[in-house]
């Protein structure tokens, strides 16, 4: 899916997130979270990082279910609503459902959140307990306050080890079992994702979201296979914002020193409505010629009023703003055009559509023989002096 700029009719009121863009890295519910960004005004560009193979066929996960079935544990960890009925599914498909729901009715079954409860009590069981917090910490502790030397629990997985979860359990004296329902993999094209790391590295995106541990790590190995890691580190260490479902999630960026931000909630509606309070609160707002000019990701807000702009017209006016009131040269705003060359004409031609975007040409004044300057209201020359 590539971006959608917005429309030059649409007003702000549409949505907080009008002028943005955000990168979507999901595979599994990336419709969902891409509805409800557009909805509230965003360009999205998605690049699903990951895809998700379900293992009814792979004799690893029929081996393991035969073997609870043959074996029954003392605890079950259902860790994921679609790994949980993935599971069920694939027991049935094997004619082994009726036998695997007959044996998890007799254990201790831990549900990690209200949307496995739901799971579980969808196929007619019931969970004996369930973490307010949705952490596999939470039932971690549980199990380890509870004692499980020389008890057997099986982990159901959704394609990750989880393996702190799992080696904090044996080296408390439990057999582990794990159940590994999905597969994560690379995706089968991966041009989206080059495409997104490479609006990450431009600054065209101005927001990552992530919704899986997975994934980020995904994004961050192929950014490593093309050596472009430390670029893309710097420009999410200042310019874009990654936003991450929960803190699991959040794990492989803070492991590579990149601040995050999460909602309380751990659910998709929530992360939207922090994009919606992050972003605007990011953007630049400058007194200009009269006017409040609000510089967002790929537009500009002038007194409220919604005004997209060109790529190059964007790179002009992130370089004046810089030093709002100060003549910046035609030489610097070359160098701030992508692939304009040397030939100067190109800022001439990208300032004039840029002004004729903005609709307001005063806001940009062009000083003679020195080059071209944001024209910030007086007041507000002492604030911005040093800037």
């Amino acid at each position: 899916m590539d971006d959608e700029q917005q429309q030059p009719g649409r007003q702000p009121d549409q949505g907080p997130l009008a002028g943005f863009t955000v990168g979507v890295t999901a595979a599994r519910r990336a419709d969902e979270l891409t509805a409800l960004l557009r909805r509230r005004g965003a360009a999205v560009q998605h690049a699903p990082a990951l895809r998700i193979v379900p293992l009814a066929d792979d004799g690893e996960l029929l081996a393991a279910t035969k073997e609870l079935i043959d074996h029954v544990p003392d605890v079950v960890v259902a860790t994921t609503a679609i790994g949980f009925r993935g599971w069920v599914e694939a027991a049935d498909g094997w004619g082994l459902g009726e036998q695997l729901l007959d044996r998890l009715r007799g254990v201790e079954l831990l549900a990690r959140g209200p949307k496995v409860k739901g799971a579980v009590r969808a196929t007619g069981l019931t969970e004996e307990w369930s973490p307010a917090g949705e952490s596999m910490a939470e039932v971690l502790d549980r199990l380890l306050a509870e004692g499980v030397d020389g008890r057997r629990v099986a982990v159901q997985l959704h394609g990750e080890p989880l393996p702190g979860f799992v080696e904090a359990l044996r080296a408390a004296g439990a057999e582990v079992v794990p159940v590994p329902v999905y597969r994560w993999m690379p995706p089968e094209d991966i041009g989206p994702v080059d495409r997104l790391l490479d609006a990450v590295v431009a600054r065209a995106v101005d927001a990552l979201t992530f919704t899986s541990a997975p994934a980020a790590a995904s994004l961050l190995s192929r950014a490593e296979d093309r050596g472009l890691i430390g670029e893309v580190l710097a420009a999410l260490g200042h310019d874009v914002l990654a936003a991450c479902v929960g803190p699991v999630t959040a794990l492989p960026l803070q492991a590579r020193g990149v601040d995050t931000v999460q909602p309380e909630r751990f659910r998709l509606g929530p992360l939207v409505q922090l994009l919606c309070q992050e972003l605007p609160n990011r953007a630049r707002a400058l007194p200009v010629a009269g006017h409040r000019v609000e510089i967002r990701g790929h537009a500009v807000l002038v007194d409220g009023e919604l005004k997209p702009v060109p790529p190059a017209g964007m790179s002009l006016l992130r370089t004046l703003a810089r030093r709002p009131g100060w003549v910046v040269s035609r030489a610097e705003l070359l160098r701030a055009l992508p692939g304009s060359g040397r030939d100067e004409h190109a800022v001439e031609t990208a300032m004039a559509r840029l002004r004729t975007a903005l609709g307001t040409p005063k806001l940009i004044q062009t000083v003679v023989k020195r080059g071209y300057r944001l024209a910030l209201d007086p007041a507000a020359d002492a604030k911005y002096a040093d800037t």
